[in-house]
């Protein structure tokens, strides 16, 4: 089947004397009936073209197989002082989480909320939970839900012991996250404004607000936003304000879209009868800390100030400075991570490469000790939506410990250090593949710098080039791609295929020069890392240029994008998903502003040069041969608008079918998804299996070639 070509425009752009086709503009219309016609054609193609590929159901067979292999999955968890805990269950068989609550580690299972319950939230649609908190005393929970992958979220209340909803739902609530006063009888949330008549402005203008447990919104009070006599806020920044366990303090943060360095202010949490929070500046983004924590009236803060692998350093938070506040954890080789408080000490990750060591500081100690796990690859102490393992009234942690090979375990830490399972979830059935190992490599790429990679494969691989390899990496807002366990990777491993995860430049495996040196105009070093990547895999036995693939996903799409559109004689093929791929315009949608700090700004001429480098719709050229593409997305992305992958197929394609024997170029769009995050257990086996039959069928592997036998 053909894909169905859009006509190409002649909408040419000039930016600083350099002209920039965008044949495709048209596509970034999305309500317009012509687009929404031809991506829906364009769907179709690809689902048809997929299903076609006799190995397919056989694939998403083993994945749904390998899924199953536990009765319980967990996914975010936490405790509250009152010794409630609220985690995220999916049973078996169950295609999306629940919240769920239990007293203490072995009462029984209570659902709070079920995926019917959300789905109702919605009007009957597919919806998901992306944020939870619970109110110290255990008695409210607030949760934010979206539908159809939107991340458009409303704020509920639930009262935890009748399961009866508390005041009125909060919409606009994208950035919320609950953050619950003390006494558990009021939280802030952030809210954007109403719909601006400039979409590009979705995201600007928000503020922090107070909310008793059962108030409607009129009876809100606000605490961080623009329009304060006190606090200069930015139209940009979005306000988060945190209430410290021990009632003293709010805590107030500007965030400046995806940059790690932020304004950090501090304010007493008793509110003055009228007018504004007391605020007074505690951080700047020039104190260069990325990470903060409180626990015993101390603020912990995390900073590359003089330290590129980081530091960190505290001081009471009723006298803190910067300026003064001494290092309590000297930098060094390792890099330093994530901070979380507990009640008994400071516990944070120290990284030595990919894998992650877990390491503590009690309060008022003057030295940090290791802790010792019983597996040394990936936990989080931080989880999507502000849960995170500590809690500033309880001791210890609860965390999921996992490693490339070994499923998560959720434990339990306490003061001593003992580690205890935390009796969530038990082992599946395929949680440790016995037959599958990783080689650590270090990878010489153009400059002479030594990248990290990650090998995973069946012992005893043989390396004559002939194994289906698949290279995936990220490599952007110092996101490091750690040790972690995926259970779907099995149904491509199990055939003898290999996976290669790298950590290129851009990514913080090595701290923040590392990351540095791939944003902005040095970002070619973050493709040029995987392009050596590549090369390695190929000189090594590994793969060869007819079985070797990139995959990069979100930002990632630069990543994989522009390694295949430099070197494309390296692949047989590469799958964009959700993918940044036209950086030129990216800044003007929704999302775009947010991401300037990464990436750069096009209203400057080093900005714009920067991102025609790293945009790969840009670097088409209809006289080069591809490999085969695959791009996916949600049609209701808030993060990457969909247009990335639409403008993106229609110009590879077009130069496809210019070509005699052109590679194949699908666009797979998911009508109910959008980037991803908070999409079902059964569209992410869809989605692997399509990628992972489309990869075999392009590299040749006979099973799923046109003519062979449906297994």
């Amino acid at each position: 089947m053909a894909f169905p070509l859009p006509p190409a425009g002649a909408v040419v752009d000039n930016h600083f004397g350099t002209p920039v086709a965008d044949p495709y503009r048209a596509l970034e219309a999305l309500s317009a009936t012509t687009t929404q016609s031809w991506m829906r054609q364009a769907a179709e193609h690809a689902q048809a073209t997929l299903a076609r590929i006799p190995g397919r159901q056989a694939l998403r067979d083993r994945l749904a197989a390998a899924g199953a292999g536990a009765a319980v999955t967990i996914g975010r968890a936490l405790r509250t002082p009152s010794g409630l805990w609220v985690y995220e269950r999916r049973r078996g068989g169950e295609d999306q989480f629940a919240l769920v609550a239990r007293q203490g580690a072995t009462g029984a299972d209570r659902v709070l909320v079920d995926a019917p319950a959300l789905s109702a939230l919605h009007g009957g649609r597919p919806a998901a939970v992306d944020f939870f908190s619970i109110a110290p005393d255990g008695r409210t929970l607030a949760f934010g839900s979206s539908a159809s992958g939107s991340e458009e979220s409303v704020l509920h209340r639930i009262d935890v012991a009748s399961g009866r909803s508390v005041g009125e739902p909060v919409t606009r609530a994208n950035f919320g996250f609950a953050r619950w006063t003390a006494d558990g009888r009021a939280f802030s949330v952030n809210r954007l404004q109403p719909t601006p008549a400039d979409p590009r402005d979705k995201y600007n203008g928000s503020a922090a607000w107070l909310l008793r447990a059962g108030d409607t919104w009129p009876q809100a009070r606000l605490l961080l936003g623009p329009g304060m006599r006190s606090v200069d806020v930015q139209p940009w920044e979005a306000p988060q304000v945190l209430f410290t366990p021990d009632g003293r303090w709010m805590i107030g943060v500007l965030e400046d879209g995806v940059r790690d360095e932020t304004r950090v202010l501090v304010a007493p949490a008793a509110l003055p009868p009228q007018g504004e929070p007391q605020w007074r500046p505690l951080l700047t983004p020039q104190d260069g800390v990325v990470d903060f924590a409180y626990g015993a009236g101390v603020f912990y803060a995390r900073t590359h100030a003089g330290a590129p692998r980081f530091r960190i350093v505290g001081a009471p938070i009723a006298s803190f400075s910067m300026a003064t506040a001494p290092t309590l954890v000297a930098a060094s080789e390792r890099v330093l991570g994530t901070l979380a408080a507990a009640r008994d000490a400071l516990y944070f990750q120290v990284r030595d490469g990919n894998a992650l060591q877990l390491w503590k500081l009690p309060h008022g100690a003057a030295a940090a000790q290791r802790v010792p796990l019983p597996l040394q690859g990936h936990f989080a102490l931080r989880q999507r939506g502000a849960v995170s393992a500590a809690h500033a009234g309880i001791d210890g942690l609860l965390m999921p410990l996992e490693d490339w090979t070994q499923a998560p375990r959720w434990v339990q830490i306490d003061a001593t250090g003992q580690v205890r399972d935390a009796g969530l979830q038990a082992a599946a059935t395929d949680a440790a593949p016995v037959d599958i190992q990783t080689t650590e490599v270090l990878v010489r790429s153009h400059d002479g710098a030594q990248v990290p990679m990650s090998i995973l494969h069946r012992k005893g691989q043989v390396l004559d080039g002939t194994a289906p390899t698949l290279l995936q990496g990220y490599g952007a807002y110092g996101f490091t791609y750690e040790a972690r366990f995926d259970a779907a990777r099995l149904a491509w491993l199990e055939r003898g295929g290999v996976i290669a995860v790298a950590n290129p430049r851009g990514s913080g495996v090595f701290g923040q020069a590392w990351h540095e040196a791939g944003r902005q105009a040095t970002k070619p070093n973050t493709w040029r890392d995987m392009i050596a990547c590549a090369e390695h895999l190929i000189a090594q036995g590994w793969a060869s240029p007819r079985t070797l693939a990139i995959e990069g996903a979100s930002a990632g799409g630069i990543t994989g994008g522009r390694a295949a559109t430099e070197r494309p004689d390296l692949f047989a093929a590469a799958v964009l998903r959700v993918g940044l791929l036209d950086m030129v315009r990216a800044e003007l949608e929704p999302n775009g502003p947010a991401n300037v700090p990464e990436f750069g700004s096009h209203a400057t001429e080093p900005g714009f040069r920067a991102l025609l480098a790293m945009s790969t719709y840009h670097h088409i050229d209809p006289a080069v041969r591809y490999p085969a593409v695959l791009l996916t997305h949600g049609v209701n992305d808030p993060r990457v608008a969909v247009w990335h992958s639409s403008k993106t197929a229609a110009r590879f394609a077009a130069v496809s079918a210019a070509q005699p024997g052109g590679r194949p170029v699908l666009m797979r769009l998911d009508m109910d998804a959008g980037h991803g995050v908070v999409s079902t257990r059964s569209q992410d086996i869809d989605e692997r299996a399509d990628i992972y039959a489309f990869l075999l069928w392009q590299m040749g592997v006979p099973a799923f070639q046109p003519g062979a036998p449906a297994r």
